[in-house]
Parts: structure tokens; sequence; C-alpha cells
């Protein structure tokens, strides 16, 4: 397959934008409840002193600066800066806590860290006796930090001073520094989730992150035009390619939202045209209509089942172009004005063209549920180290459990023991001095581990199963594969997180964390009183509610002869929920399989043994680094299992 060298970098593109459309928006912030806008022009001016200031800080090619906090165009300006002088950008994760930064901040040698406020200044405050390295720290909002007297802290607003009186004494320091970059050099490092051990820092170039923007562009016909809302974690690659990469291989305008509790009615204002979320944030906005639902008048409920149900039958296909009967489609056109535009209102999403959902794997029925209300959402597959874009759905071929074939570029390959390979131009250059690992992500003919267990199907499309290292069998050696049962658990509305067990074992069990807002909900509807998680998730209303969501899955997955032993056959709802600060999930939310298995190994071998309920105490930290204890006689209930052998 033929393909375009890239010849770009980020900085020359940026140049690039701000000549050819210096006044059009390329950046909006929400402050204060107005939305502020940076043109192109405006980007490209404050880049340059940023840059200034960095080589004034004495920043050298190929030196790593660390950048902290939510999206804030401060702070994907102080990106561009750093790679328009060779730097390397190390976006981390805001929310970590201070201790969890240090390997990052000591992997990556930072000696020099911009963050978003207050919050994150302190944690480097806190750290630096660990980070000898550190030396300087950049900050954009200075609410709070007033009456800071450390010399290591400098304004954002100083930073701009300082670059244009560099500047005024080396004019041509910036464009010397910037025509050195070229599309081979390093252009971020990404640390990943670190779902089995220390996170590795990835490294990727200019040219693997412009070449898989530049794909699907082509593939999506995305223009300059395009309304981008910035709300995920800028650490995570998927955020950083669809707000950062794209944004300045196309052009596009980037929304950033004033903070994470307003992104529903930034979403509104906005009305993204091209829109990506995985697929835990569709499992909430999806959760909030059923809560909506639930406290509407008999009517509504009616009006909305009947909608649905239609929906569910016609909707895709109406998307998906294809022949739809003339009363259906005169049934979907009312239902269209009466439900599903109201509701994609709701959700924000009347402009969207695209909607991309990756990260983790999706649930069929809530893929459909988006798909049949007139969302064009696809999903993608692919990870840190091959840029996002490895498979995407192409429009008019979209299945709910297949993530698209290989988009251009990209070659795959079936491995004997049903590993997904890879060969992509998006691929990383290396894991940051780590060799060992950079070589053992390769085959011997170089195609690229991905972990991952798959299949093509018929259409030509890749199936993912699950991580190729949870995927097991039962003592009878039928399949195990864990993300495919918990993924069907979590479309439920009440259920926020599900782990599943059953690797050499006689049959599956669960843990259950259920989601507070929903069944909080549903048990204020009801009369039932509680007092906090711990005690709303021990009720046995709580339990029947749980267990009668399991024993419709039981069903489902009966159908299916593969996966006939995935039906769960005992289940607990966990005394507290699944928290990163408790290492239980990692920062884009993957459960750590394995940690959890050792932290809460009394539970299960409860679930296993037949006990009907066990006791357990865990030790939990707060956002402020406190710790504290959790205990709970937690019982364990016995789901319905459908007798497949009888089904047969």
């Amino acid at each position: 397959m033929a393909h375009a060298v890239v010849k770009e970098t980020f900085p020359s593109l940026l140049l690039k934008h701000a000549k050819e459309r210096p006044t059009q928006a390329a950046m909006r912030e929400k402050d204060l409840g107005i939305w502020q806008t940076f043109t192109w022009g405006d980007v490209a001016e404050q880049v340059k002193l940023v840059a200034n200031t960095f080589l004034d800080l004495g920043v050298q090619k190929g030196e790593h600066i660390g950048i902290v906090g939510e999206n804030r165009p401060r702070l994907y300006m102080a990106m561009m800066a750093a790679q328009s002088v060779g730097a390397i950008p190390v976006p981390m994760y805001q929310d970590a806590i201070a201790q969890e930064m240090v390997h990052v901040l000591k992997d990556a040698d930072l000696r020099i860290v911009v963050v978003e406020n207050q919050e994150q200044v302190d944690k480097m405050l806190e750290v630096r006796v660990d980070v000898p390295t550190l030396e300087c720290v950049i900050y954009d909002d200075p609410r709070g930090l007033r009456n800071y007297q450390e010399g290591m802290i400098l304004s954002y607003d100083k930073v701009l001073e300082r670059g244009e009186r560099f500047a005024k004494n080396y004019p041509d320091a910036f464009m010397n520094a910037l025509t050195a970059v070229q599309p081979e050099d390093a252009a971020a490092m990404f640390y990943t989730s670190g779902t089995t051990g220390k996170p590795k820092g990835v490294v990727l170039t200019h040219a693997a992150l412009i070449d898989r923007a530049q794909v699907i562009e082509r593939m999506e016909k995305l223009t300059h035009k395009e309304e981008v809302l910035a709300y995920l974690p800028p650490a995570w690659i998927g955020q950083n390619m669809f707000s950062y990469a794209q944004a300045l291989t196309t052009g596009f305008t980037v929304n950033h939202p004033e903070s994470p509790s307003t992104v529903s009615i930034d979403m509104h204002d906005i009305g993204p045209t091209y829109y990506f979320s995985p697929p835990r944030v569709l499992e909430e906005l999806l959760t909030q209509v059923t809560i909506r639902m639930e406290d509407a008048g008999k009517f509504k409920q009616w009006l909305f089942k009947k909608s649905m149900n239609l929906a569910k039958r016609v909707g895709t296909k109406i998307l998906d172009k294809e022949s739809v009967g003339l009363l259906d489609r005169i049934k979907y056109m009312i239902g269209d004005f009466v439900m599903y535009a109201p509701l994609r209102n709701a959700l924000g999403m009347s402009r969207v063209r695209v909607a991309y959902t990756a990260g983790e794997a999706i649930g069929p029925d809530l893929f459909t549920f988006y798909r049949s209300i007139g969302i064009n959402l696809k999903q993608l597959y692919g990870s840190t180290e091959t840029s996002v874009f490895v498979c995407v759905q192409k429009d008019g071929h979209v299945y709910p459990d297949s993530v698209g074939a290989p988009v251009e570029g990209v070659e795959i390959r079936i491995a004997d023991n049903g590993e997904v390979q890879v060969k992509s131009p998006g691929l990383f250059k290396e894991y940051y001095r780590n060799p060992e690992s950079t070589a053992e992500s390769f085959t011997e003919d170089g195609w690229y581990h991905t972990g991952d267990a798959g299949f093509i199907d018929h259409h030509g499309d890749l199936k993912i199963i699950d991580r190729a290292k949870d995927v097991g069998r039962l003592v009878d050696g039928r399949l195990f594969a864990p993300k495919y049962v918990e993924n069907k658990l979590k479309f439920f509305p009440y259920i926020k997180e599900a782990v599943a067990f059953g690797a050499n074992k006689e049959f599956v069990t669960a843990f259950i964390n259920i989601d507070l807002e929903a069944v909080a909900n549903w048990a204020e509807r009801r009369g039932l009183a509680y007092a906090g998680y711990t005690d709303l998730a021990s009720k046995p209303e709580v339990y029947q509610l749980i267990g009668d969501c399991i024993d419709q899955v039981n069903v489902d997955v009966a159908q299916d002869e593969q996966l006939q032993g995935l039906q769960i056959h005992r289940f607990l709802i966990l005394h507290k929920e699944l928290d990163p600060d408790d290492d239980e999930l990692t920062r884009t939310r993957k459960v750590r399989r394995n940690f959890i298995a050792e932290k809460y190994k009394v539970l299960i071998d409860a679930l296993f043994e037949g006990k009907p309920s066990q006791y357990i105490e865990t030790e939990v930290k707060y956002e402020d680094g406190r710790k504290g204890k959790i205990s709970a006689d937690l019982k364990i209930a016995p789901a319905k299992v459908v007798n497949t052998a009888k089904a047969a």
C-alpha cells in the first residue's frame, strides 16, 4: 500500500495555520461562564514567547518537559512551545497523587514542569525532595498562589514577559530551533496506564502521530470547520490525538470546558461535530437518561419504551442507509421529532457528524442505543504504542461486535496463539530507557505484539475477544473471557464496575460496584433509607436488583455456544468503589485485575467455596493522602444459571 511520507512537524503545522487562517478560532476556553477565544494567530504568538523562555531557561533538544492539568489552552501552548524548541512534552495525569507522579518525574528527568493550578504546584513542592532534577514549576492559574515565595515557581504571565525580552536579544533563536526539528524526532512521551507494573514511557515521533491524524482526516473528510470538546485527561493518548495532534494537522477548533463538572453544559454550548468518548462516559450519559425516564410520568415512560423499541429495530439500518419499509421510515421520522432529536439534544450531540469510542470494549447494547437514535458512533482500535488508529469502522460497515477494518497503512495478522499483531507507520519509536521491553514488544520479523486476543471475521473486520493474558479456560475447557461478560453487566445503569473470575475454576463469579447515583435514585423512589455507599450496597433489595441484571446477562450469554461458560453463578457487591487512588484501577479507569485478585483474595475464595458471606477490612486512601479503613460483612448471593444442556 503506497503511503505518503510525512514532511511536517507540529510546530511547522502551527505556523502554517497561523499563516493560512490567522483569525479562525484555534481554541476556546470557558472561564467564569464566558467563552474566551484564541485564534491561530494568537496561539502562534504565545507559543513563540513561551518557546523563547524555554530557550532562556537552557532547554536543550531532546529534553523532557512535564505538563500537568485539565485541558487548558495554555498547557496545550506549552506543549507546542516545547516541541518548537525540540523538547519532548510529557503529559501526566492531573488526578494522580503526588507520590504517584514521582516515578514519571524521575524516569523522564524532568527539570521543568508546566502545571494548571495551586493543587498541582503543591504536589510538585511536596515531591521535590525525591526529584533532585526538578528546578522550575510554571503555573497557569494564579488563584491561591499570591503568597508563595518559592524561587522555583514562575507564573505563566512572567514566562510571556521573559520570552519577549529574550526575543529582543536573540530574534532568530526561535526559528533556528524550530527549523532544526525533524519529522523523525520524538514529539511526545506518554506513560502507559500500568495495568501490570510500573508505567513505561512510550516515545512517539512527529511523523507517527501526524501520519495517523492525516489518514483519519482523509477517511472521515475532516475539515478546519470541525468543533471538538477536549474533556478527557490530556495524558491519555486518545484525548491527545483528538484534541492536539488532529487539531494541529487539520486546523479545527478545540474547546476547553470550564471544569469536569460543567462538561455536559459546555457540550450544549459548543455542539461538537467530531466527538470522542470512552465507553464509561457513554455509560454515564445513558445512566442519566435512564434516571430521568424513571422519574417521568407514565405516558412519557410508555412513549420512550415504544420509541426505543422502534429505534432498535430500524434506527441503525436508516443510519447505514439500508432499505427500510415506508411505514417504518415514517414512524421513525415521527419518533425522531418527538424523542430521538430531543434525546440527542439532551446529550449535547445534535451536531455530531462522526463520534468514536475506544479505550475499552463497548457493550453491543450500549453501542446500538447511540446509533439507533441517529448518532454516527463508531468503534476504533489502537493503543498508545500505535498512535491510536489501527482499525476504524467505515460508514456503512458498522457492526456492534467488531472494531472495524485496518485503516490505510496498517497491516494486521493473527498469531497462532490468537494474538493480534500489527505493522503501521504510527508505531512508537521505543519505550524510554527500556530497550528490553522495546525488543520484547516486537516479533523477530518486526510485528508489534498488541497483547490482545482476536480474529478477523467474514466482513474482514477485527474482533477483539479480550486481553490475551486474561483469556483463559474453565476446568471443563470452556472459554473464559472476563471483559466480555463485564461489559455486558456494565450496560445496566445500576452497575458501574464489574470484575469476573473463573480461570481454571468450575464456574464464573463476579464482584459488582453499584452506580451510586442510579441506585440512590432507585432507592429514594422506593422509600429505602441508607447511610452512604457501603450501607446501600448491602441492602437485600439492592442485591435483588443486581441479581436481576445478572440473570438477564446469563440468559444472553447462554445463547452463544462458545460463551455459555461465562454465566455468573455467584456474586457479591463490594463495600467500596474501585478507585485509582487505591491502585485498583488505572488513571484511565481500567481494572488492574491481578492487583484486585491479590487484594481481595479472601472474597474470591469465599465466592468459590460457597460461603454465604465474608468479613473484610480494606485500607483506603483519601484525596489528601490520608489513609483509613472500611470494613463490612459482605453477603454472597447465587445467580440463576441457564441449563445450557437442556437448552441445547
